[in-house]
């Protein structure tokens, strides 16, 4: 098996036994929620695993400044 991305702050990383990489988030805030971004993502490998967090990171940051503007 593969070594799970090295930093996934708020995320739980795992794989499974047949290989391929999960992650899961408990929460993001009502913005992104309502925004559809995913909590759970998986992957075939590590790193397009870790782009796909980052991905849903990103959406989430959009998502609460446009929560933000009046």
């Amino acid at each position: 098996m593969s070594p799970p991305p090295a930093e996934a702050p708020g995320w739980r990383v795992f794989q499974s036994d047949t290989g391929r990489f999960w992650a899961t988030r408990l929460r993001f805030d009502d913005a992104a929620e309502a925004a559809g971004v995913w909590r759970t993502v998986d992957a075939d490998d590590a790193t397009s695993l870790a782009e796909l967090i980052a991905e849903q990171e990103q959406r989430a940051r959009s998502a609460a400044q446009g929560a933000s503007r009046p």
